[in-house]
């Protein structure tokens, strides 16, 4: 069981899952609106897109134990306001897709690069309402974050412990307007948030990553 790891432990566990074959969109689509769960739609293959890069990042808390980080944006941001998401942002010119992820990561929650063990990355997901590819990077670092360090850019973070991530009753279902139309949109609920969207699409192949029996399981809607 995960969480009877050392973090030592966990990390090696991690890089091995991570150097098999990716649970990919199956996994995803686990944690997506019925509108999304379209292959073609999610693929980021011969896009003319934006392109961007994210951090899964784990560290250790006080008994040792892994806690996946995660940030709360501003309320006044323009667009995902108060949203939970992963550090990172936006590609710059001529920038590796992984300098990407650490560079945002160090200027929103100043994690220096240089403190990341890069162990590999998720599928990459595409985002049609603001027409980004997203690339995520999954990392880790061996010791607990300020987590009342961060920027403008950063109203708060949290970490979620690693085996928690995977447990199904983890995940929920609400209702919610998009797009002028109801909707049923899965969730992953920790800290007294609601985690949904492209965030939960990626926590979800990052859990049958460390758990790959639950690629078993039907999407919530």
């Amino acid at each position: 069981m995960i969480d009877t790891l050392s973090f030592s432990d966990f990390r090696d566990l991690l890089a091995t899952q991570l150097s098999q074959p990716l649970p990919g969109q199956q996994a995803q689509f686990q944690m997506a609106p019925l509108a999304r769960r379209q292959p073609e739609m999610a693929s980021v293959d011969a896009r003319s897109c934006r392109e961007a890069a994210v951090l899964a990042l784990f560290y250790p808390c006080s008994k040792g134990r892994p806690k996946l980080l995660l940030t709360v944006r501003p309320e006044i941001m323009n667009k995902h306001a108060g949203q939970v998401a992963f550090p990172g942002g936006r590609r710059e010119h001529g920038e590796e897709l992984e300098q990407t992820a650490l560079r945002e990561t160090e200027e929103e929650v100043f994690i220096p690069t240089s403190h990341v063990d890069v162990l590999g990355k998720l599928t990459p997901l595409y985002i049609p309402p603001s027409n980004f590819c997203v690339y995520p990077y999954v990392g880790v670092i061996d010791y607990r974050p300020d987590m009342k360090r961060t920027s403008d850019e950063v109203a708060a973070m949290f970490g979620v412990r690693a085996h928690e991530l995977i447990l199904p009753e983890k995940r929920e279902v609400v209702s919610r307007e998009l797009a002028g139309a109801e909707r049923q949109i899965p969730y992953f609920a920790f800290e007294g948030y609601e985690i949904w969207g492209a965030t939960a699409m990626m926590m979800s192949e990052l859990a049958a990553v460390l758990n790959p029996t639950l690629i078993e399981l039907p999407p919530l809607v």
